[in-house]
């Protein structure tokens, strides 16, 4: 059984316990490998190393610094397969979900990053003829980034990336269900001649590593992206050691479907939007509001593609729907659709754990599910539900619509669709959500601030605003 091993101060090292955590492969059920059952001692031994590595790493050019990044993301780029196939393996994802949008992201991540450190620049302002003051902008020391299972290797460099960059040494936790493509990164980052303890990998549960990292006196800057509970968790510790927070957390996202809309578009991206990565990516749009005059217009185009959606094995190229993550959480998701029918939800189409043949018959996996029927602030359509399950609900008017979109305690992302584009300003600047998307989904520009409002976050991620998060601003004033 393979044995995934801690990063540290640039070496694979076995977890101080020797204890490892199964590690199961979604799409048959079974475990495959083995994880570090790390702890605060292990941390510990990444916090030495970080704090050793720090002053030649913050020393370092940014043009050396970003140079690094962008040999990491070659390197990505030069094992694409490999990483897609063990994310595919490791996730449940189609490997060609992972060959398309996982792996490519990670590469972009780092080069963008790479690249945009050495543009970074900051401030000055001239006081007429009396001083000049300057903002000098200073790496914190060591970040703790915290990572979720539903996009691993993307979202575990979406953090890493911005913190290296502006000249932190990092602590990173990659999600214990999902570890596999983040242990094959320390491997490129060895290769690629990245300085010991720069960046250090410990694996394991959240409330052994993911505590440890938040309780860890020497790391001053967290990053995390996860549940809102975890979120809260975090938040109660680090706020009274007064440690600087980016909080990337749940979403329960409005896809909004008016009647002048260009509607095969709209079905074609709302089965996206609802149901890629088997529905477990925060910026799913989860509830589906259509005006009334083409409602079931909509619906009847939606179910047909729908039909389409087969779950298979992930590593099958043609399939388009894989496994969920875990079983916890398969349970979870089926919990929600037995909720919706209590709450008198029609089931539209799926609704059932599958069963497939040979290997897979002991996989996680569900028919992406459409449900009707539901009150628009019932459970179903407002807690967080993270899987191939998606709402139907029709609306009347503009006023309407937005209390539907805004009745939840998310406010991650939302989706219009409208070829009105009085509207579809007016409406967005309504819609509480961090982001939102006119006619397209998921269409991102790295250099955009990325994150929620309400309980989906707090802080944003992206572009200069991930470099400002992980670096600290000194004014320094001169008298002429």
């Amino acid at each position: 059984m393979f044995r995934i091993q801690n990063y540290i101060n640039g070496e694979f090292r076995a977890p101080l316990s020797e204890t490892y955590i199964d590690n199961y492969n979604p799409a048959t059920g079974q475990v495959y490998s083995l994880i570090p059952d790390s702890d605060a001692a292990d941390v510990e031994l990444a916090v030495l190393a970080a704090k050793a590595a720090f002053p030649a790493w913050s020393n370092t050019s940014a043009e050396k610094r970003g140079k690094m990044l962008v040999k990491i993301a070659n390197l990505i780029d030069q094992n694409l397969e490999k990483l897609a196939k063990a994310e595919s393996i490791d996730n449940g994802k189609p490997i060609s979900l992972a060959r398309t949008v996982d792996i490519p992201r990670a590469s972009s991540n780092l080069e963008f990053f790479g690249t945009a450190i050495q543009h970074f620049s900051s401030e000055s302002h001239y006081m007429e003829g009396t001083a000049i003051n300057y903002t000098l902008r200073r790496p914190y020391g060591i970040a703790g980034c915290i990572s979720p299972w539903n996009l691993p290797l993307y979202l575990f460099t979406w953090k890493i990336a911005p913190a290296l960059a502006a000249g932190n040494c990092v602590i990173a936790k990659p999600s214990e269900i999902t570890p596999m493509t983040a242990y094959l990164l320390s491997e490129l980052c060895q290769e690629a001649g990245l300085p010991a303890g720069v960046l250090n990998i410990v694996h394991g549960y959240g409330h052994k590593v993911g505590a440890a990292i938040t309780e860890n006196p020497n790391i001053p800057i967290i990053s995390f992206t996860g549940g809102t509970k975890t979120g809260e968790t975090i938040a109660r510790v680090a706020a009274p050691m007064f440690k600087k927070l980016s909080l990337e957390l749940g979403g329960k996202n409005p896809n909004i479907i008016f009647a002048d809309c260009d509607l095969e578009k709209a079905i074609a991206t709302s089965i996206n939007s609802s149901f890629a990565n088997q529905g477990q990516i925060c910026l799913c749009g989860s509830r589906i509001f259509i005006e009334r005059s083409i409602y079931e217009q909509f619906k009847e185009g939606f179910l047909a593609k729908v039909q389409d959606l087969k779950n298979g094995n992930p590593l099958d190229e043609k399939t388009k729907q894989g496994a969920v993550v875990s079983q916890a959480h398969m349970e979870k998701v089926l919990s929600y659709i037995q909720l919706a029918k209590e709450e008198g939800g029609r089931i539209l189409a799926g609704g059932q754990q599958v069963k497939l043949d040979g290997e897979n018959a002991t996989g996680w996996f569900i028919q992406p599910t459409v449900i009707e029927g539901l009150a628009y602030n019932c459970r179903t359509n407002t807690e967080e539900i993270f899987g191939p399950v998606v709402t139907l609900t029709p609306f009347d008017t503009e006023e309407e619509v937005l209390e539907y979109a805004n009745c939840t305690d998310y406010g991650l992302a939302a989706t219009i669709w409208t070829e009105n584009l009085t509207r579809a300003h007016r409406v967005a600047h309504q819609i509480k959500s961090g982001i939102i998307w006119v006619n397209c989904w998921l269409l991102r520009d790295l250099r955009t601030p990325f994150g929620g409002m309400k309980q989906s976050g707090v802080g944003r991620e992206g572009g200069l605003e991930a470099l400002r998060f992980f670096t600290e601003p000194q004014n320094v004033c001169v008298k002429l």
